[in-house]
């Protein structure tokens, strides 16, 4: 059963520095819910293919995606969050719009790691921004952005 947590975010912004990423303090009231099981199927399933997944355009033109690809989804939102909290102004408004490329990158350690190409929709200027993100995820260690960088601009939206 889902159930609703309440979370309050005061977010402080370096004015005259946008280098800085803003700071962020929060406060939690309620239960988050436990994902251990869900991680661990993701996990082991990922773990156990014989060939490193490979994946585009999720979700697909039609806003659908596939039940066994929305953990790597939910790992992109998350990811994804990183890098918005780091390069916010207070004038931007950025969105994880899409997955455009995502692939498997064999380890030798007990971390999955993934590379992303993801589309960003900046709300205010509405441009669709590619960033490229090297993520990292053990389901005991959580999620790491170990690189990423913004990628030249080819889509524009309509």
């Amino acid at each position: 059963q889902d159930s609703t947590v309440t979370c309050t975010a005061e977010v402080l912004y370096h004015l005259g520095n946008e280098n800085i990423a803003p700071s962020v303090k929060f406060t939690i009231e309620g239960e988050l819910k436990n994902t251990a099981e869900a991680d661990n199927i993701f996990y082991n399933r990922i773990k156990s293919l014989e060939e490193e997944l490979v994946a585009e355009n999720i979700p697909d033109s039609h806003g659908n995606v596939s039940p066994e690809m929305e953990p790597i989804r939910l790992l992109a939102w998350v990811a994804s969050g990183y890098i918005i909290w780091q390069n916010s102004t207070e004038n931007t408004k950025f969105q994880l719009a899409q997955i455009k490329h995502v692939k498997q990158v064999k380890r030798s350690d007990e971390y999955l790691e993934f590379d992303y190409l993801i589309l960003l929709h900046e709300m205010v200027s509405q441009e669709i921004i590619p960033w490229q993100m090297t993520v990292l995820w053990h389901p005991q260690h959580g999620v790491q952005v170990a690189q990423d960088s913004r990628q030249p601009n080819t889509h524009r939206s309509n």
